[in-house]
């Protein structure tokens, strides 16, 4: 928890710590594209950020963040791929993940105290589902008897 009141304490100069929290880690319809992807279909409504400082040490704080938020694995994985050259649309998924991780504060994994020995594993994927790559999305989440691990 000390990892996500520093990093909220960090982004409050940005004036993040007005703002309202959010209550999912991204935007259902959030797409979040590459440079090269958007040249190919003719978009430039999204712009690129001048100094990418600041992105690039903000996703630094987010992912030693997902030490203790698993939750927002994905996204950070997703936001890191752009270190190079963020887009103002990267920068507001970032923040929103800041505003995501000052609402959830206190919120953690449960584990259950009866003795269970059941492994189970559920996997989802996704195929082709990145624009940028044309790959696999797969997701995965694995259960010790009814404790998420």
């Amino acid at each position: 928890m000390v990892t996500i009141r520093c990093l909220i304490a960090v982004t409050a100069s940005k004036g993040l710590s007005v703002s309202k929290s959010a209550i999912t880690t991204l935007e259902s319809n959030a797409r979040l594209t590459s440079i090269e992807y958007d040249q190919a279909i003719g978009e430039q409504d999204d712009e690129f950020l001048s100094n990418v400082s600041p992105y690039q040490r903000l996703i630094g704080k987010l992912m030693y963040a997902t030490i203790t938020k698993p939750v927002i694995n994905f996204v950070v994985q997703t936001l890191s791929q752009f270190m190079q050259h963020p887009k103002k649309s990267h920068w507001e998924a970032a923040t929103r993940m800041v505003r995501y991780l000052k609402g959830s504060f206190g919120q953690g994994v449960w584990f259950k105290t009866e003795p269970s020995t059941t492994l189970t594993c559920w996997c989802d994927s996704d195929w082709a589902t990145c624009p940028n790559t044309r790959r696999s999305v797969t997701g995965y989440t694995i259960h010790f008897g009814e404790s998420l691990i």
